[in-house]
């Protein structure tokens, strides 16, 4: 697909997240009227850019056994089996191959593996400030279920909002 795009263009090569100026969000419905907001490590992630600015492969990872939604209890509750098993599986990863290039930026079509499972998402991403240093950010919206994450609707909604604002360098 190809569109008129404000987005800047992104410079050929290797592009990689820097942790410390990385975040990642998450909100998540919980009893039916209230948001639960966290914020998850980003702990690695590259994109590869080809000639004409148009990503070819982009990988992240977050650590998710240091989730921080400003409750230990629950905090604690998430590490179960049944939930995200933090113990077993302590990262999420996403990569994708497939892009399109829209008026709102990137589409990136991909996988989210998590819990040991893994399912399609697509993410938006939208690059800026791009020079020697890229900032992109990248929202999907997950439905739980399709990890394996169990749980009553009341207690926590299926989908889960996902924001990750990163910042890369080049390789």
């Amino acid at each position: 697909m190809t569109a008129t795009t404000s987005a800047p263009v992104v410079a050929t090569g290797l592009w990689v997240v820097d942790p410390a100026r990385s975040t990642a969000t998450v909100s998540v419905a919980n009893l039916g009227f209230r948001t639960v907001r966290g914020s998850v490590p980003v702990i690695a992630g590259t994109v590869d850019v080809a000639d004409g600015g148009r990503p070819r492969r982009l990988r992240a990872e977050l650590d998710l056994s240091g989730i921080d939604t400003g409750n230990r209890k629950r905090d604690a509750d998430l590490r179960k089996p049944h939930l995200l098993d933090l113990d077993a599986h302590p990262v999420l990863t996403y990569e994708a191959e497939d892009f399109e290039l829209g008026a709102q930026g990137w589409s990136a079509h991909g996988t989210l593996s998590a819990r040991g499972g893994s399912c399609p998402l697509t993410v938006l991403g939208v690059p800026a400030d791009v020079g020697e240093s890229l900032h992109l950010v990248g929202t999907a919206v997950v439905d739980r279920t399709a990890l394996g994450v169990r749980a009553p609707r009341l207690l926590i909604g299926r989908d889960v909002s996902v924001v990750v604002d990163a910042r890369l360098d080049r390789a």
